[in-house]
């Protein structure tokens, strides 16, 4: 199983940028799809979450900013930032819990390389 995502860049603060991440490889189904992100210096933080089922959660800072949405026909995830300022300068990174094919159906944590955000003038 494999994560690849894309859509990172460099963008003055009040622009959009919009990232993707699609699982690829043996996968029964995906439950959570995520975005963390990690600034230089920084621990490693959830930006936003989405289940299968549709609900979301996001980081307190990027509410009305950030919109996290899924397709579950093509196992990608995708987060929509808006009115991008200096502070949401990390690189980001995609998760996913992916239960695999028959007969184990294990469950795992995935994750994909990350994407740099720079939000700069």
């Amino acid at each position: 199983v494999q994560l690849q995502a894309s859509g990172g860049g460099l963008v003055q603060p009040g622009g959009s940028l919009r990232l993707s991440c699609a699982a690829s490889g043996s996968i029964f189904s995906i439950n959570v799809m995520g975005w963390y992100r990690q600034a230089p210096g920084e621990q490693r933080e959830l930006v936003a979450s989405i289940r299968r089922s549709g609900d979301t959660n996001y980081k307190d800072s990027v509410k009305g900013r950030f919109t996290i949405s899924r397709d579950n026909a093509k196992n990608t995830v995708y987060l929509q930032m808006n009115n991008l300022k200096p502070e949401d300068t990390a690189v980001y990174y995609c998760n996913a819990q992916i239960v695999g094919v028959a007969p184990t159906f294990l469950i795992n944590d995935y994750w994909g390389q990350g994407t740099q955000v720079t939000v700069s003038s």
